[in-house]
């Protein structure tokens, strides 16, 4: 049994239970009746039976009849004895806890804004805590938001003391999530590796497609019909992580290829949002090279 830990405190909106473990019979009537024993009603509940990979998949927020502040801890404690009999990996976390957002951003700013401006209004429930990009191009974006903006330049000689200063900003502002918003930087293995599960990515295509530079010219020049965007979860193999979202969007043999451009970066936003805001809301569980979104 893997627990995760989370040392958030528990609101009265609710708390999210999140369980993948080997397929077994009982796992719903344990989880349920454990809920139930424990004075908690079920909100929303949603489970996936993976019948190739022989993993079971559960996402569950309920609230508690007791005291809405009941103590998280030793709920946790008691669920541990569920966890173990079905090998369970497994968090049990607030509903109303805010991740903590950096975003890392290079000079295309159409992510990144769409991201605080959703964020600003509620549409996104996340607290973005910083920008940080290697060129000073997008710092009045962030400011005009009145959210701290770091530069940290980045060139084949300084490639290793730069990310060492990104992970210093990660720990600094405390941040749950980091967003490539259109960083156009590989990050080094190591990097991959001390932020998996917590950094997101968005490619501007359905992978693989296009790669390399200015590639809606690319897919202009071939005619396509369709323009698509990949939101992913970053790791050391490049633009082959886990896929939580894509967006596509039909293309007319009249456009240009600016119109193409502009169509492919709405994509890059819609599909980035969604993938930001079903992570932050504990709606996207790992499932090997793939995943589960338990989207609303």
């Amino acid at each position: 049994m893997t627990a995760v830990p989370d040392t958030h405190a528990a609101p009265a909106q609710g708390l999210i239970l999140t369980l993948s473990c080997p397929d077994q019979r009982g796992i719903v009537h344990a989880v349920s009746g454990f809920l139930a024993d424990h004075g908690c009603n079920i909100a929303e509940s949603q489970q996936f039976d993976d019948l190739e990979g022989g993993a079971f998949f559960m996402r569950v927020q309920f609230t508690q009849d007791r005291e809405p502040t009941a103590d998280l801890d030793g709920l946790r404690h008691a669920f541990g004895t569920v966890a173990d009999r079905f090998t369970m990996t497994w968090r049990l976390s607030s509903a109303a806890y805010r991740q903590r957002v950096l975003i890392m951003v290079s000079r295309y700013g159409h992510c990144l804004n769409d991201l605080l401006y959703r964020a600003g209004t509620g549409a996104l429930s996340i607290d973005i805590v910083g920008v940080v990009s290697n060129h000073p191009d997008l710092g009045a974006m962030a400011d005009g938001y009145d959210v701290p903006f770091r530069c940290i330049p980045v060139t084949p000689h300084t490639k290793r003391a730069a990310e060492a200063e990104l992970l210093d900003v990660v720990t600094e502002l405390k941040a749950d999530l980091v967003v490539l918003a259109r960083y156009m930087q590989i990050l080094s293995t190591d990097l991959c590796k001390e932020l998996e599960g917590r950094a997101i990515n968005i490619h501007h295509s359905m992978l693989p497609s296009f790669k390399g530079a200015r590639p809606y010219y690319q897919a202009h020049d071939r005619g396509v019909k369709l323009v698509g965007a990949t939101a992913h979860y970053v790791t050391a193999d490049l633009d082959e992580g886990p896929i939580i979202e894509q967006e596509v969007a039909r293309v007319d043999h009249a456009m240009t290829a600016a119109e193409v451009t502009a169509l492919g970066r709405d994509n890059e936003c819609r599909a980035l949002a969604r993938a930001v805001g079903w992570h932050a809301e504990n709606r996207v569980l790992l499932n090997g090279h793939r995943t589960v979104v338990f989207s609303r």
